[in-house]
């Protein structure tokens, strides 16, 4: 099972295994607060990718099918997790404001298609 949560959000011991999917390190965060398990950096969006996005809703559909092409070239980390996920509660962390558009939701979702 794959669950979403924002990382300024409570560490709660349901969330199972923190994986933080962002490039970059969450802003004003400590490696304490944000109780993360691993942090794989390399399967969030390009830096072109995500700021070409700029988390602008209008670029949303655009944006997933482009970080979908991403991570067809990442199937050694996709396979990792979708064996993480069999064997325990995975939550993707992520810093976004936006709870509906953001890399956490477009991986989870491109996991599930394709599994």
């Amino acid at each position: 099972m794959i669950k979403l949560k924002r990382v300024y959000e409570e560490p709660l011991e349901e969330d199972g295994f923190r994986i933080l999917v962002e490039r970059l390190w969450p802003r004003g965060l400590t490696k304490d607060r944000a109780a993360v398990d691993l942090w794989l950096k390399d399967i969030a969006p390009s830096p072109e990718l995500r700021k070409w996005f700029g988390h602008d809703i209008a670029k949303w559909e655009e944006f997933r099918r482009r970080y979908w092409k991403e991570l067809e070239d990442k199937q050694d980390m996709i396979k990792f997790l979708k064996q993480k996920s069999k064997e325990e509660t995975v939550t993707f962390v992520y810093a976004a404001r936006d709870e509906v558009h953001n890399g956490a939701l477009a991986l989870k979702m491109f996991i599930e298609h394709s599994a």
